[in-house]
């Protein structure tokens, strides 16, 4: 997820728009701006039910992340996300300080569940909060879309669960947006590990923590050794649940000139 520190010379901006469906037929749509400077960074979503499945279960979301590059390294000190449903909105803000967390808060608070599995000051520290967890830097001087960028893992920390994300090359392939990139993206098999946070008997942890058919495929953050989702397939029980890029715009940045007196 960012798995890694970023070079410092690597500046590069994306906007993409997504849509996401379930056996085919469009429920959602959303929205991803990324921004890597050398100095600082940030990432920011939003997206929404759509069609039929609006008229049922109407929601909306955003979230976000920002924070510094500091020798190299993308260092998150803050998250936010809202999401809004029929019934009620919800808001979770994180900061962190080099990877842990000092300050968390959801609102409204939800109620105590004793069958939740508690997750302790140890399960915060050395975490990425979700959205920073989305980004996969890949190290070397060679082309950053290869196998070797599945062999990564993230322990991410969202604000109620503290949970794991393991990654395995699967195989390359080549995409095409219908606006935007065209190019080579490699394909990763996803795993979900639950820490702590959640309850054990909840049927989407089970089956979540059971699958070993998602997967992932990255593409690159052009200007940055940074590899971004541009598609994600998630079985579920009704047929196949994907997310895909529709717009993958990205474009490096030149380097920022100092200053002289």
């Amino acid at each position: 997820m960012v798995w890694g520190a970023v070079p410092a010379a690597a500046q590069g901006k994306l906007e993409a728009q997504y849509e996401a469906s379930l056996s085919g037929i469009p429920v959602g749509k959303g929205g991803w701006n990324i921004d890597i400077q050398d100095d600082v960074f940030s990432a920011a979503a939003a997206g929404g039910t759509t069609g039929l499945l609006k008229s049922f279960t109407g929601g909306s979301g955003t979230g976000a992340s920002q924070g510094r590059v500091v020798n190299g390294a993308l260092v998150a000190t803050g998250y936010q996300a809202s999401t809004t449903t029929q019934k009620k909105t919800e808001e979770i803000r994180i900061t962190l300080d080099k990877g842990n967390v000092k300050d968390f808060a959801i609102s409204p608070e939800p109620p105590v569940d004793p069958d939740r599995i508690v997750v302790t000051e140890a399960h915060r520290r050395g975490v990425w909060d979700p959205m920073t967890a989305s980004l996969l830097r890949v190290p070397g001087n060679g082309d950053p879309v290869s196998p070797e960028a599945c062999h990564n893992s993230a322990p991410v920390f969202d604000g109620r669960m503290r949970y794991d994300l393991k990654l395995d090359f699967k195989r390359m392939e080549t995409v095409k947006a219908e606006k935007g990139y065209r190019g080579p993206v490699v394909v990763c098999s996803l795993y979900f590990v639950p820490v702590a946070g959640y309850i054990p008997d909840r049927p989407v942890i089970k089956y979540l923590a059971a699958q070993r058919n998602i997967e992932i495929a990255f593409a690159p953050v052009a200007g940055t050794r940074i590899l971004v989702p541009f598609w994600l397939k998630v079985p579920t029980p009704l047929g196949p649940a994907m997310l895909e890029a529709t717009s993958f715009i990205t474009t490096p940045q030149p380097p920022r000139v100092a200053k002289t007196q």
